[in-house]
């Protein structure tokens, strides 16, 4: 493993760093048309592609903190494109689903994003693509499978 003795070369920096880029400009352009924030779309796109899940779920799926996600949905509830109902499997939680108004705006905004995406990718062949995906995928997999104790918590690296 190469050692870097810079910021600006530490991968997992780069991957934050170029996720909140790529994040931000996409809002850029959903933003005035619909006023959602990132948390809200990401939220919002997880429903629309998984269908009713509970804020446990759309924590993980989104990788975001749950208090983040916890005010997305109260967002998208208060805004009526979300909404909640009983998880019959499961008395203590409740599934958070989109409205037909939630539909109507997570369609109108996933053609955005979709041009974004080839924007952002356009001077990309496919196999370039193809294998930035399967990296990408091989690093979110080693990440997911660390032990918990192996990672530092709190603010500080505090065990």
């Amino acid at each position: 493993m190469i050692e870097y003795n810079r910021l600006s070369d530490f991968l997992p920096y780069l991957l934050s760093i170029t996720s909140n880029a790529v994040s931000a400009r996409i809002a850029v352009e959903y933003h005035d048309k619909v006023d959602l924030k990132v948390p809200e779309w990401r939220v919002m796109a997880v429903l629309g592609d998984a269908g009713s899940l509970t804020q446990r779920d759309l924590t993980r799926l989104t990788v975001m903190d749950k208090v983040a996600v916890n005010r997305a949905c109260k967002v998208l509830e208060d805004r009526g494109l979300a909404s909640r109902k009983p998880n019959e499997q499961d008395g203590r939680s409740h599934l958070l689903e989109l409205t037909r108004a939630g539909r109507r705006m997570h369609d109108e905004i996933m053609p955005v994003a979709q041009e974004m995406e080839k924007r952002l990718f356009a001077n990309f062949s496919d196999a370039e693509l193809q294998t930035f995906r399967e990296m990408l995928d091989r690093v979110w997999h080693e990440a997911d499978g660390l032990d918990t104790e192996d990672l530092f918590i709190g603010n500080f690296g505090v065990r």
